[in-house]
């Protein structure tokens, strides 16, 4: 029994009543920002037994203002801005919800390829004005696509390009050749990746990718498509090759700051004919919000209850060794 908070902006907001389901277990849910501003959350956090989490950074700070918090659910699959080893000195289970959002955002990454390729929202701009120019795209069965980070998403994104007829390339650090092969993609380096037609991008943060260095091999007209983490793109580099023609389009879901206006180099008048912009919500579909509500809810439940979660955070593997639970989950588990 007791407080649960939650950050996420979708929490409960598809089709089941998570809500009502935490209530008959005897837990009181509040809302707080989803930029975790401590501020603002400190008193909340103080009776919280659990948090399921958003996006935002969770600190030493937020952790030391939560002395009853025994359980951390991430609402999403990243797990980046969570301090794993505050929250493991604390014993506060940190958990996510893998996969529960990998078709969503699989489809729309698609749906950026082909928007930004067939001029799609520039059209739009277009006919709203009056003018029936027409612009010609490219195919995207005709194209190499790389793709960086070949987890859930990465495999779902190469089987929908199977169906366009896409030659898929594939990098991803923790996978060997043979991995890759079987879920269907061709081993290469980024360097390599660089030289397709278009690139997508599904790394977990920490790492930048797109930037002046690797623009320096890419393959004029190179389109990238980014809809997993903002600092794996200079916006900057990117708004320059884009000038100058080494990229041809860029899409994305996530800029940085996310929601912080349109200061972004990438919104220059300028480059909107090439750059189409979503505003995160790649996982906003009805079953995904309930897959990974109901993930988070079963997480809750679970280390309230004094079981061992189905979803506890696993430790990043090291290439060719397999991941592991933070030592903060009650008892050993295997799920991911």
């Amino acid at each position: 029994m007791g407080v649960v908070l939650t950050t996420s902006r979708s929490f409960s907001g598809g089709s089941l009543d998570l809500v009502a389901r935490l209530a008959e277990a005897g837990h009181t849910l509040v809302t707080g920002p989803a930029d975790h501003d401590l501020v603002s959350l400190r008193p909340l956090l103080v009776d919280a037994v659990a948090w399921i989490a958003g996006t935002g950074e969770v600190t030493t700070a937020h952790l030391d203002a939560a002395p009853q918090l025994r359980v951390l659910a991430r609402y999403g699959v990243g797990f980046e801005a969570v301090d794993l080893a505050a929250a493991s000195a604390r014993g506060i289970v940190v958990t996510n919800t893998p996969g529960a959002n990998s078709d969503a955002v699989a489809d729309h990454t698609v749906g950026l390829m082909l928007a930004v390729l067939r001029g799609t929202a520039e059209g739009d701009r277009r006919v709203r004005s009056g003018d029936w120019t027409v612009l010609r795209g490219r195919e995207l069965g005709q194209l190499t696509v790389g793709i960086v980070g070949f987890g859930r998403i990465g495999q779902g994104v190469a089987r929908r390009l199977g169906g366009f007829g896409t030659q898929v390339l594939a990098h991803d650090p923790w996978m060997t050749d043979d991995q890759i092969v079987t879920a269907g993609a061709t081993p290469a380096g980024l360097e390599e990746l660089a030289g397709c037609d278009l690139v997508s991008l599904h790394s977990p943060g920490g790492t930048r990718i797109v930037d002046d260095a690797w623009l320096t091999g890419a393959r004029r007209g190179l389109v990238v498509v980014n809809t997993a983490r903002p600092d794996l793109v200079d916006e900057a580099a990117v708004a320059s090759a884009l000038r100058s023609g080494v990229l041809g389009g860029f899409a994305a879901d996530t800029l940085e700051g996310d929601t912080r206006g349109g200061d972004s180099p990438l919104f220059a008048a300028d480059l909107a004919d090439r750059v189409v912009v979503t505003p995160h919500f790649g996982a906003q579909t009805v079953e995904a919000v309930d897959n990974m509500g109901s993930m988070a809810v079963d997480n809750v439940l679970a280390v309230l209850g004094g079981e061992a979660p189905p979803h506890p955070v696993r430790v990043p593997a090291q290439p060719g060794q397999p991941a592991r639970p933070i030592p903060t989950a009650p008892t050993e588990s295997t799920a991911s």
